[in-house]
């Protein structure tokens, strides 16, 4: 059994360290907070969401899966979902996908980390009819990094 620290790991195992942290979360119609937590000696990443109003209430768990050269979360929620999600770092974005399974159905569904800086990003949850050959945004949230509490 290996006994080696998230640092001994592979750099891909630190790809979504962009997002740990405390964020005030806005979109349209409403807002929220994150808290984004690196738990499990660094190799779990946990979401912690909540609307303002509380109608949504979720969290999630991602990890860098070493065999598998990817990452996979996943969310649930006070209204019962449970999402399972794949995904890669492309140099530029984090994307991680699901594909609901609905008899018959081409329907792919994202999540998209984008426009990444120290103190906001970009969310997007889009979904895909045609097998990913498209993709139309659902919802969309701005990230803004909570201010620091020490003077």
């Amino acid at each position: 059994m290996s006994t080696s620290t998230v640092s001994e790991s592979t750099p891909a195992a630190r790809e979504f360290d962009f997002w740990i942290g405390e964020w005030d979360l806005t979109w349209e119609g409403g807002a929220g907070s994150n808290t984004i937590s690196a738990i499990l000696d660094g190799r779990v990443i946990e979401e912690q969401f909540c609307s303002n109003d509380r109608s949504l209430i979720g969290m999630s768990v991602s990890v860098w899966n070493e065999q598998q050269s990817q990452w996979q979360q996943t969310w649930v929620d006070n209204q019962g979902s449970y999402i399972a999600l794949t995904g890669k770092w492309n140099g530029q974005q984090m994307i991680l996908i699901t594909a609901p399974k609905e008899a018959g159905s081409a329907r792919l569904m994202r999540m998209v980390f984008s426009n990444i800086s120290a103190d906001q990003l970009d969310w997007s949850w889009e979904s895909s009819g045609d097998s990913g050959e498209s993709w139309a945004p659902q919802w969309q949230i701005h990230y803004q990094r909570r201010a620091s509490k020490a003077s």
